[in-house]
């Protein structure tokens, strides 16, 4: 064994502050996502632990290709490593209550029975919302036969993805249903596990999207709701405006914008109009007829 490989296997790979410092400034290009001080050991954490796992000498070398070749998917592990994915079903449902109550009326002022009504999920995380989502439809909406409705669910976390098609989950992320609905939407599996029924599951498409990339979000068409919830607070001004602007134009005038109950949109853009419903404070986008 040579000298290099020997320390390679002993010595801990410390990141320094420069280091730190350049990657955080690479991935936020990438993703948005910006790291401070305060994450600092989470981040060198884990890419030290990345840095060991490929093989790299050090971090200029995994930086290198990481920056130049994308590292043959290594980017993509890195965003599922950094991203954050808590959630369950029926998650801030008031806002749910809000579309069937308040904005698919007024949107419905402008289609015709048998229009198509589009609703994107983003981030979709591993699919509770989007689920949700096409469930109170079905439990609360009358009209929900006389329309095409179409459900985007996007996340740009591959593994988070992979495990909504799959759309198996422990009975913590069902604490919230009542058990009528886990009975009908459901299927027990071994265990604590369930399956997401296929009424459910057939009726949500996935895909892949950095929010971050305009010419990504542009790809999939004009939306009537877009529920962007508990992603922002993970952006700085920037990010955010950019995530904000985005969903705008992909939003048809007079859609609706929700966003997380920790969320605000009069600290990043006056793009939409507030409204106040009784079940939700939710963003609307001017133009629609009220």
């Amino acid at each position: 064994m040579s000298a290099t490989a020997l320390r390679k296997r002993t010595a801990p790979i410390a990141i320094t502050e420069f280091e730190f410092h350049k990657f955080c400034e690479f991935f936020y290009r990438r993703t948005g996502i910006a790291f401070n001080e305060s994450k600092r050991y989470y981040v060198d954490k884990r890419l030290a632990d990345r840095i060991e796992r490929t093989g790299s000498e050090n971090f200029e070398h995994y930086f290198f290709s990481l920056r130049r070749h994308g590292g043959t998917g290594e980017l993509e592990r890195l965003i599922n490593l950094f991203t954050v994915n808590e959630t369950y079903f029926y998650r801030e449902d008031h806002q749910f209550a809000a579309l069937v109550n308040d904005m698919l009326p007024e949107i419905l002022r402008r289609k015709a029975p048998g229009e198509r009504i589009r609703i994107w999920s983003l981030p979709c995380s591993t699919g509770e919302e989007p689920y949700s989502i096409v469930m109170y439809l079905l439990e609360h909406w009358a009209g929900v036969q006389d329309y095409d409705i179409e459900i985007l669910a996007s996340d740009i976390d591959t593994n988070v993805l992979a495990a909504a098609k799959a759309g198996i989950y422990e009975d913590r992320a069902l604490h919230r249903l009542p058990p009528e609905l886990i009975k009908h939407y459901f299927h027990p599996l071994d265990g604590t596990k369930y399956q997401i029924a296929p009424m459910l599951h057939d009726a949500v498409h996935f895909v892949q999207v950095n929010a971050q990339d305009g010419a990504q979000m542009r790809q999939h068409g004009m939306f009537d709701v877009i529920f962007c919830r508990n992603m922002l607070i993970y952006f700085d001004d920037q990010s955010r405006l950019r995530t904000v602007e985005s969903c705008y134009e992909q939003l048809n005038p007079g859609g609706f914008m929700c966003l997380g109950h920790s969320e605000s949109m009069s600290r990043i853009a006056a793009l939409f109009d507030v409204r106040a419903f009784p079940d939700a404070i939710i963003y609307q986008k001017p133009g629609g007829a009220r």
